[in-house]
């Protein structure tokens, strides 16, 4: 019993912490009717929403046929580098820095194995890692963090795209610069992995439509509430498992968050703490806030103590670099590499994480 529990704690460390502030925060404020409006239930439903999708189009090999058809063109390891990477900027605009990670990750260590090729794991692991969290900064759907300050703010897609297309811009070409500037060697393609499952058309558009539900829904062209049951009908239709993949444990983890922040928002010493030392340092506080907790559960603590969501927005994206806890889908990437080099992942990781919080992190103070 102690090893279960011991086990679920580090495989859910943030979801334990999560609901060990709520509960001590209850001591401050206990429960009353005031604890009804903490809990943000549309961005809750979004989350849901997207997760499922996601799980529709993994169940049916999407994600993996079309890397593998992508890879099957190529003819050089430059190439193969920058496509696996560049699978994982783009694809977490739309499907989630998660969602990329965990598609794109096994099937590259897959790919690269079976092509001889796995002295570059390592690098182009990483190279997506930082990939995945900077492309999806990108769009409201990118990841949670966005989701959460898009639904709470009010702001328009073009007013949210604005603040952060310059800095998913740059990351673009320091990606390029970074990987082509190395060496091409040529590989054998002949024997690629396949994928377990070829998409059928019919799936593919039906798993489609779900996900324009959610961008609808995301967009507010569609109440989520509807948006919702439409999903969960869908992927009922589907495969009633699908509503299984969903990560329970960071909706879990969003409620104890919320409990926290919003008990903490009712103690008049923290808030006023709070306020005073996010206040004009949104964006240096969200990046360093987000190397101790991580950026999504920094974005639940500090948005409601400042009206400059822009600033947070671009410090809690800016922030999933650095450390490894820093952005919790990068967790995701290091448990699919082998026991014996982690820690050499670890430490370039860690290299190659510092180098680009450092130039994005500069770039955004001299501007700011």
């Amino acid at each position: 019993m102690l090893q279960a529990v011991k086990k679920f704690v580090q495989r859910e460390t943030v979801l334990v912490v999560a609901w060990v502030l709520a509960i001590v925060s209850m001591f401050f404020v206990p429960p009353d009717g005031g604890y009804a409006g903490y809990v943000d239930l549309r961005t809750l439903g979004l989350l849901w929403m997207l997760m499922g999708v996601m799980a529709a189009y993994q169940s049916i090999g999407l994600f993996a046929w079309l890397g593998r058809a992508m890879s099957k063109a190529l003819g050089n390891t430059r190439a193969l580098e920058l496509t696996l990477v560049l699978l994982c900027f783009w694809g977490s605009m739309l499907i989630t820095n998660d969602a990329a990670l965990l598609t794109f990750v096994p099937f590259s260590i897959a790919l690269l194995t079976m092509t001889g090729q796995q002295k570059r794991i390592l690098f182009v692991v990483v190279m997506q890692t930082i990939a995945a969290n900077l492309g999806s900064m990108l769009l409201p759907v990118g990841n949670p963090q966005n989701i959460y300050i898009y639904s709470k703010s009010g702001a328009s897609l073009g007013e949210f795209v604005g603040v952060v297309a310059p800095y998913a811009g740059i990351s673009l070409v320091l990606l390029l610069i970074f990987i082509l500037v190395r060496k091409a060697e040529p590989i054998a393609l002949g024997e690629l992995p396949e994928s377990q499952t070829v998409p059928g058309k019919k799936a593919v558009a039906y798993d489609s439509v779900l996900f324009l539900l959610c961008l609808l829904a995301v967009f507010r062209v569609l109440d989520v509430k509807v948006g919702f049951c439409l999903v969960l009908l869908g992927l009922l239709v589907q495969n009633r498992r699908l509503i299984l993949k969903v990560d329970y444990a960071l909706l879990l983890t969003f409620v104890g968050f919320f409990l926290f922040v919003g008990n903490m928002g009712r103690i008049p010493g923290f808030s006023d703490l709070v306020s005073r030392v996010l206040t004009g340092q949104e964006l240096l506080v969200g990046i360093l806030s987000s190397q101790v907790i991580s950026n999504v559960p920094a974005t639940l603590l500090l948005y409601d103590f400042t009206p400059n969501w822009q600033p947070l927005l671009l410090g809690v994206n800016i922030g999933g670099l650095g450390t490894l806890i820093a952005s919790m889908a990068s967790l995701i990437s290091y448990k699919q590499i082998p026991a014996g080099q982690k820690g050499r992942y670890l430490l370039q990781f860690t290299l190659w994480n510092l180098l680009f919080l450092v130039i994005l992190a500069g770039v955004a103070l001299i501007l700011k």
